[in-house]
């Protein structure tokens, strides 16, 4: 009998059938272990909180918080998510480059543990919407540091960014908790890069962040209640990579953490981590519809591609390389030619993997890319072609829910309005 895969002993045609394809399916026993592989070793002092952008479904974000992480979230959208997922809001800090009046308003009302600010106009304005209401503003300050980090994947900080406050600005700047009376400077916040897959680096990373916080510290005169050292740890895709070992990563980060913590035994420290928790229990399936050669070129023509999945065609990376794949229907067989997967896009760009070693392909196989449960609808153009976002499903304890329901044309089309030029409506005039 073919060997076929399975999540939690659901098999993957079953899954298909039930939901069709595209869909993205997640696996809620290895959010569990990936989760709890790291937490059970890692120091009790660092909070593990879940960055909503890397997949921001209600359910799996709810899953996450029931195992104990906290919320990382950086949109109006993400901050209701958490919310409704049950996340209390002592457990949610907001934080990204460009938030509205109305984020950061939002932010206030529902009482959130922080506000990560990233320029000296934010907190003023932070300042300002604090005082209409008559509370104090809980606010970290996002600081782009002079050291950058080492083998990332997406360094984001350390030269000119768009993110945090140039830490030479911020030691130049000593009067910010005069000049904004109605905020309350409680923190730092670091972010150095993402998918780092060397344990030795993240925990330099640390302890550089650490010594910035407490120096920030002292030359602000700020109470260091709150110090989020980021995260980016890395999630293995291609051939000649290994994930990080949780084991040492985390006995390398605990004499840093004890050693703070014994000077500063109040202070909250945050660990934000999104495509480590989430990506490996993620499958990406695709139905192939047609099979083709051209010009001694093998081409698997799929029901999905680019448009639900940019990571996967190597979207922030310089170098594209393909992620894992497989046929899902048929994993005993052996991988005896190289294919193209592309979908049903017009555009040649839309190849999910180049050259992918895998069987003979056939009409009606199912090819899965795995390790995408992170960056998959949430980083991808599903409205290119109007083909809308895919249905995702949540397997946990053996059974399967829908996560998401697939667009439908009606979805995709409810937001429109067909302009009549006979309709005089003044509401729709511009002044």
């Amino acid at each position: 009998m073919t060997r076929e895969f399975q999540v939690q002993g659901v098999p993957v045609s079953e899954l298909a059938r039930r939901y069709g394809t595209p869909l993205f399916v997640y696996d809620g026993t290895a959010l569990r272990d990936r989760f709890h592989g790291l937490r059970d070793r890692l120091h009790p002092a660092m909070e593990i909180f879940y960055s909503l952008k890397a997949n921001p479904n209600i359910s799996i974000c709810a899953l996450l918080h029931s195992f104990g992480a906290r919320a990382e979230v950086s949109s109006l959208v993400e901050l209701t998510t958490a919310l409704r997922a049950g996340v209390p809001p002592q457990q949610v800090i907001f934080l990204g480059p460009g938030k509205s009046r109305q984020e950061l308003a939002a932010c206030l009302d529902s009482g959130i543990h922080a506000v990560v600010c990233e320029s000296i106009p934010e907190v003023a304005l932070v300042d300002e919407l604090a005082r209409e209401r008559g509370v104090k503003a809980p606010v970290a300050l996002r600081v782009n540091p002079r050291f950058a980090v080492k083998r990332s994947g997406l360094a984001m900080g350390g030269r000119p960014r768009q993110f945090g406050i140039d830490e030479e600005e911020l030691f130049a700047t000593t009067d910010l908790v005069k000049r904004f009376p109605d905020v309350d400077l409680m923190g730092v916040h670091v972010y150095m890069g993402t998918r780092i897959l060397h344990e030795a680096v993240i925990v330099e990373n640390t302890t550089r962040i650490l010594d910035l916080a407490e120096r920030l510290s002292a030359a602000l005169n700020l109470e260091l209640r709150m110090v989020d050292v980021g995260g980016g740890l890395g999630v293995s895709y291609f051939d000649g990579e290994s994930d990080l070992d949780a084991q040492v990563l985390t006995d390398g980060l605990h004499p840093v953490i004890e050693d703070f913590t014994a000077r500063h035994p109040g202070t909250r420290l945050i660990m934000e981590l999104g495509r480590y928790l989430t990506a490996e229990a993620g499958t990406y399936v695709m139905g192939v519809r047609y099979t083709k050669t051209s010009m001694g070129e093998r081409f698997a023509v799929a029901d999905g591609g680019t448009h639900h999945h940019m990571a996967a065609v190597g979207i922030g990376s310089f170098v594209k390389r393909n992620f894992p794949m497989a046929v899902l229907n048929r994993l005993d067989e052996p991988a005896t030619e190289e294919w193209n997967v592309t979908g049903p896009l017009c555009t040649p760009g839309d190849t999910i993997g180049k050259k992918v070693p895998l069987p003979p392909v056939r009409p009606g196989d199912l090819i899965g890319v795995h390790r995408s449960g992170a960056y998959g609808p949430t980083a991808s153009p599903g409205l290119f072609l109007s083909h809308g976002y895919p249905a995702e499903v949540l397997v946990h304890e053996g059974r399967c829910h829908l996560v998401r329901e697939r667009d439908s044309p009606e979805d995709l089309l409810q937001r429109q309005r067909l302009y009549d030029p006979t309709a005089h409506d003044a509401a729709d005039v511009p002044h």
